[in-house]
């Protein structure tokens, strides 16, 4: 299931089951919308998984608190718990080992 954040959400209530993939992106950047491509496909393939995309443009104050700094940004979640972060773009293989990894 893919999501886009919306000022009506709490991030905390999002995140606190389950796998949760966080991307933190921008319309304007060129790896986030390719990184963007292969959440959508990951969301059509793995019901299990919800995808949370945050516009850094729209929620700055959410990504300064969460100290992203480049975009894209993605935080893997289990269960409300950070287990795994990732900078840049990466494909489908990595952001499923990095969500089934911890640290």
């Amino acid at each position: 299931m893919l999501k886009h954040f919306t000022k009506e959400m709490n991030f905390d209530e999002e995140i606190k089951e389950g796998s949760v993939i966080v991307d933190f992106f921008a319309t304007w950047c060129g790896p986030c919308r390719m990184l963007g491509t292969v959440l959508e496909e990951l969301a059509k393939e793995r019901e299990d998984i919800k995808i949370l995309k945050i516009d850094t443009d729209e929620f700055s104050e959410l990504a300064m608190k969460f100290g992203v700094m480049s975009i894209p940004t993605v935080l893997f979640y289990k269960d409300g718990e950070m287990i795994n972060k990732n900078i840049g773009f990466c494909d489908k293989e990595k952001l499923l080992s990095l969500l089934d990894k911890e640290n």
